[in-house]
């Protein structure tokens, strides 16, 4: 394996690998849904908030990545959903599929040698697919801790 090979499988490995902190499956396993819109008095955000500001962070970082035709939500509001609560059981799972299946987006992105990794998208401001990937892993990090405090502060954390 090469260099550039061995950066596009670390790459694809940081977004949600579980070296360092939980990884996302294991964030979510087994969360009740009565549990998923409760927001403790101690932390800002429900598990549902949290999860679905992932889903679109995710979703947005990567189409940004992949063409010039996708058009952001707009900041903050549209990163973030309405409601505290899921609806519904099924929007819970249709949240963690999208979440899961853009993830699997953004790795093949990234492991397509045909896509430079250190050159400028040509539709935006300097951002690289590189600096994409970076970004990418480092929100889910950042709130699949949060997620960990959420289900902690419900005692709901298997220990």
């Amino acid at each position: 394996m090469n260099n550039e090979e061995g950066l596009r499988q670390q790459l694809a490995n940081l977004l949600d690998w579980g070296e360092a902190h939980v990884d996302f499956k294991t964030a979510l396993a087994d969360l009740p849904f009565a549990e998923q819109g409760r927001m403790p008095a101690s932390v800002p955000h429900s598990a549902w908030q949290l999860l679905e500001h992932m889903r679109i962070a995710l979703w947005d970082i990567l189409e940004f990545s992949r063409g010039a035709e996708h058009k952001s939500p707009k900041w903050p509001e549209g990163y973030w959903p309405a409601s505290v609560a899921p609806p519904d059981e099924k929007a819970w799972k249709h949240s963690v599929d999208s979440f899961l299946g853009d993830l699997e987006g953004m790795r093949k992105l990234i492991a397509d040698p045909a896509r430079d990794l250190f050159q400028p998208l040509p539709h935006g401001t300097g951002q690289t697919l590189l600096r994409q990937a970076l970004l990418a892993a480092d929100h889910n990090a950042y709130h699949l801790g949060q997620l960990v405090l959420v289900r902690k502060a419900l005692d709901d954390w298997p220990e």
